[in-house]
């Protein structure tokens, strides 16, 4: 049986995405782009198609990626174990290395080709480019003895964002693709969570929107269900009865930093559904949990 859908349910979808294309018209939306949406094969080209549709409609998509899959196979090739510590990777010299070479070398032009295989114009740059991640060394608090902190390497939290570069290729139609590294001081190197990046983006450039795309449906309760609407307040219950934890806690408070500091709603949306991106931006159901400003 045939699920190719008839020329009327298709002219209905247009119809229903007119009223989100004019509101979200000349609006930045910072996509953070990561898991099977990265790694599965049709759910990339959905995902570029998405992009470029986004760009040619009016708005100004922004794509922060991420890369741990692919880092964790580059040092499983060379022999050296992946570690994390409360949801961030212990970055040594030697993991640095790879972390630039995966996620600016490889992952970056990658996306980069695919966007602009679509039909868009994709810009590659890491925060080395133009200085425009500042980032410092972070320490992580000791959860069983809480007077001290973790040395996690090269790892880096940020201390600012110059989005004069970000701005001037938007106004230029390009589509800015982003690697989460940052630049300290002294030049040195830092390894950002993607979704801290993407949440400070966010909030730097004024956006209307942060996507964030996922391997799970969205915030999901105790039971399963996918929980949307939610307020920053609701957040903080959900983290603090342990619902939300793990590596979800960087995103979560990403997620939390933007919505209280202008961004309009933050979107944690299903990445494995083809063409999530469209549905949540330009549809009336979504696919993920919605986090409202207020």
């Amino acid at each position: 049986m045939s699920t190719e859908p008839t020329p009327e349910h298709k002219a209905h979808t247009l119809a229903e995405a007119l009223p989100y294309i004019k509101r979200f018209f000349d609006k930045t939306i910072v996509i953070k782009y990561g898991g099977n949406a990265m790694t599965d094969a049709d759910l990339r080209e959905c995902f570029a198609s998405d992009v470029v549709l986004l760009k040619l409609v009016g708005m100004n998509p922004v794509v922060v990626h991420g890369g741990g899959p692919q880092i964790n196979e580059m040092l499983d090739k060379l022999g050296k174990k992946g570690e994390f510590i409360q949801g961030m990777r212990v970055t040594d010299a030697e993991t640095m290395d790879i972390v630039e070479m995966v996620l600016g070398g490889q992952i970056n032009k990658e996306i980069v080709h695919m966007i602009n295989r679509h039909g868009g114009k994709a810009v590659g740059l890491t925060g080395q480019d133009g200085n425009f991640i500042h980032a410092k060394k972070m320490m992580v608090p000791n959860k069983t003895k809480p007077e001290e902190m973790i040395d996690i390497g090269q790892v880096g939290e940020i201390t600012g964002i110059d989005p004069r570069l970000i701005n001037f290729l938007d106004q230029g139609d390009f589509i800015p693709v982003i690697a989460p590294i940052g630049v300290g001081p002294e030049g040195e190197t830092y390894n950002i969570n993607a979704d801290v990046v993407a949440g400070k983006l966010a909030e730097v450039l004024g956006a209307e929107k942060l996507v964030l795309l996922t391997n799970t449906p969205g915030v999901l309760d105790k039971e399963g269900t996918l929980l949307t609407g939610l307020t920053p307040k609701e957040i903080d219950a959900l983290v603090e009865d342990g619902t939300l934890s793990g590596g979800m806690l960087p995103k979560i408070s990403s997620a939390l930093d933007a919505a209280r500091s202008g961004v309009k709603s933050v979107h944690i949306i299903d990445g494995r559904v083809e063409h999530a991106l469209l549905l949540e931006v330009l549809t009336d159901d979504g696919v993920g949990t919605l986090i409202k400003a207020k």
